[in-house]
């Protein structure tokens, strides 16, 4: 018997999805497909079905069209930063140097006792207010009155017989001598009544000024010698104010510079003086000194009083400003971002004077330059930005 053929047989597992790197889900779904080629013929046979087959093909090709990437699309940036924007401006920027300083009464008397005696009245206490004459003590007066009638008594005595020598000399009855020597004691006496009636006067004190009671050193019952403090008084009717400065600026203030005063107690007036004073010590404690300037009350400020005082040393004519938000602080330094065709262009900016929330530029912008304010301190260099309407304006800032 002739022998058969012998066969060679090849088995193609559905693992071939596995080796492109795809699920396996469908090969796994059907059995092997298993191929037989005779070695004489080289032909092949189908042992299972066409249906197999077909069914491996289309694994297959589900296989190698799962193994296609997709394009990948354009990654989206960030959305816009919305800002508002102003432009530069040029202008006048005075120079100030501010001081915080204190009120005091340019007339503060100090009213002392004109005579010695003992306190029988006092009349008024700190922070009463006083009129000019106005009686604010008194001191026992009984020996100055009856020393000031004493001497009234004598003053007419010695002017009776001072008027006798003259009717005498005239008759030439006495000499000329004695008739000075008369008249010299007649003017003695008178000077001592003087003198009496006025220290009886003494005992009542009165207020020297219109203003009001900072001070009271006595009380009822106390001896007082004579040039003792009793009062201390004070008027509002002129001021002068001590603004305390740094010595570092010593060499920027100067007497005559005009001066801006305002003071909590009356917020709503400003005073505007000069320097009058500047003292030429420096405090060892603060290392501070003191410009003065004599102002007139306008009303409602009170001595002892805080006193704001911004003095103008100098002004900057034409200067480039813009709104202190725009100014940035970048690794770069401080900066402002132009805004150019839509985009944030960053400029590194010198700033100087900054008041009334403005900041002067003294290096890198141009006066006309529209920047960035509010959003500015969210921006970066080239940044895509988005201008905000304002008051039906596009990004207008005042």
């Amino acid at each position: 018997m002739a022998k058969k053929p012998a066969l060679r047989r090849f088995f193609f597992a559905p693992t071939m999805g596995q080796a492109l790197g795809q699920p396996t889900s469908l090969h796994t779904r059907y059995p092997r497909i298993h191929f037989v080629c005779t070695r004489k013929t080289g032909t092949m046979m189908k042992t299972p079905s066409h249906v197999h087959l077909a069914a491996f093909g289309l694994c297959a090709a589900l296989s190698l069209s799962g193994c296609a990437r997709k394009p990948e699309g354009k990654k989206p940036g960030p959305p816009p930063a919305m800002i508002t924007v102003t432009q530069a401006e040029s202008r006048d920027v005075p120079v100030i140097e501010r001081s915080i300083g204190e009120a005091d009464s340019a007339t503060a008397p100090k009213i002392g006792a004109e005579v010695a005696g003992r306190i029988t009245r006092v009349l008024v206490d700190i922070g009463d207010a006083v009129k000019k004459g106005q009686l604010l003590a008194e001191i026992d007066a009984t020996d100055y009155a009856a020393d000031a009638k004493r001497l009234e008594a004598q003053a007419v005595a010695q002017q009776k017989l001072t008027e006798r020598y003259r009717e005498l000399s005239r008759k030439g009855f006495v000499s000329s001598s004695k008739q000075e020597e008369v008249e010299a004691q007649n003017t003695s006496t008178r000077e001592q009544y003087t003198r009496g009636a006025k220290n009886l006067a003494r005992t009542r004190i009165v207020s020297p000024v219109d203003g009001r009671v900072d001070s009271r050193f006595v009380s009822v019952g106390d001896w007082i010698d004579l040039g003792k403090p009793v009062f201390q008084l004070s008027t509002s009717e002129n001021l002068r104010i001590r603004l305390p400065f740094p010595e570092s600026v010593a060499q920027r203030i100067r007497v005559g510079q005009a001066v801006t005063l305002s003071t909590p107690t009356a917020p709503d007036a400003t005073v505007t003086g000069k320097i009058k004073q500047v003292r030429p010590m420096v405090g060892s404690t603060n290392r501070a000194f003191d410009a003065v300037v004599e102002v007139k009350n306008p009303g409602g400020w009170k001595p002892g009083a805080s006193v704001n005082g911004a003095v103008i040393v100098e002004e900057h004519a034409g200067a480039v400003t813009v709104p202190e938000v725009s100014v940035v602080l970048r690794p770069a330094g401080k900066v402002v971002y132009l805004i150019e065709n839509g985009k944030a262009v960053q400029h590194v900016v010198t700033t100087g004077v900054i008041q009334n929330g403005q900041v002067e530029i003294l290096q890198g912008l141009k006066a006309g330059a529209t920047v960035a304010v509010d959003g500015a301190g969210f921006l970066t260099d080239k940044a895509t930005v988005s201008v905000k309407e304002t008051n039906g304006k596009k990004g207008a800032q005042k």
